[in-house]
């Protein structure tokens, strides 16, 4: 075997071992939460747990249905937020923006990228929360406060992900467009955006993703109240919140039931990201 052979399968090897680790990575971590979730639920019950409205730890009373109601609300919220403006911002940047004006702008998509969650969270409970509390209703921190949040923060990810499956659609495309007469919005609206249609799925997925698991921006803006939400200006908690909030003191079957709050969550993920998997089938087969 020569050098290059010997590279190419070191290379092939460390791949494997790599793909071997992520799994087994996500295996363990599967089997931690449903080993110890699942009987913290039974003990609980299963309908209580999940359809349950009153989170009260003190009194054994375990009911995440408000949790579940407000992380629904809250990752809506930042898909009507974010999910449009990056997808727009994408496709100016990768079909209409000037060179200087997209080299302008990447840094700064690069730079929100890198901010860390609590200085988000900081700026939402110092800039947001006021002026809801001033200009609109309620106390601030609500729903609204958090879903804005959280589209914000899953711009970054949403715009560049969206933006390389732009660039990687073959030049040939837009230019046949362009043979067969149609304007420079037609041939990116009508051809490149369907031809990159998997990719910007993917954006997607992976900005509801993070909004999602998202709970340190939430934790300060959100309000926290184990309640169901009766409007855009209420205080709400999330699944993650429930847990980091609580998981640093809880013992025992409060302990469980948090565990138990995550396999909901990672059910949750799941669902989601199957649901999406569906949709970009079905845009293929268009």
């Amino acid at each position: 075997m020569g050098a290059t052979g010997l590279k190419e399968t070191l290379a092939r090897v460390a791949f494997a071992l790599a793909a071997a680790l992520s799994i087994i990575a996500v295996g363990l971590i599967c089997l931690f939460l449903f080993a110890n979730g699942i009987p913290a639920m039974a003990e609980i019950g299963l309908p209580e747990f999940l359809f349950g409205t009153t989170w009260k730890p003190g009194s054994n009373m375990y009911g995440i249905f408000p949790m579940i109601i407000g992380s629904i609300y809250a990752t809506a919220g930042a898909i009507i937020v974010g999910v449009p403006a990056g997808l727009l911002t994408a496709i100016f940047l990768s079909r209409f923006a000037h060179a200087r004006v997209a080299a302008l702008l990447r840094p700064g998509i690069e730079l929100l990228a890198g901010i860390p969650s609590v200085v988000y969270g900081f700026f939402g409970l110092m800039v947001m929360v006021p002026f809801i509390r001033t200009h609109m209703a309620g106390r601030g921190m609500s729903l609204l406060a958090a879903a804005v949040l959280l589209g914000i923060m899953i711009l970054p990810t949403i715009i560049t992900v969206a933006k390389s499956a732009l660039d990687a659609v073959p030049k040939s495309y837009y230019e046949g467009a362009l043979a067969l007469g149609a304007t420079h919005e037609r041939a990116v609206f009508r051809v490149i955006v369907p031809a990159a249609f998997s990719g910007l799925m993917a954006a997607v997925v992976l900005g509801v993703g993070r909004a999602i698991g998202e709970t340190m921006a939430v934790v300060m803006v959100a309000g926290n109240q184990p309640i169901i939400p009766e409007s855009i200006f209420s205080g709400v908690r999330t699944l993650t919140a429930n847990i980091v909030l609580e998981m640093g003191y809880a013992a025992d079957l409060h302990r469980g039931a948090l565990i138990a709050t995550g396999v909901v969550l990672f059910v949750f993920v799941l669902l989601i990201s199957l649901l999406f998997s569906a949709i970009k089938k079905r845009g293929e087969a268009k």
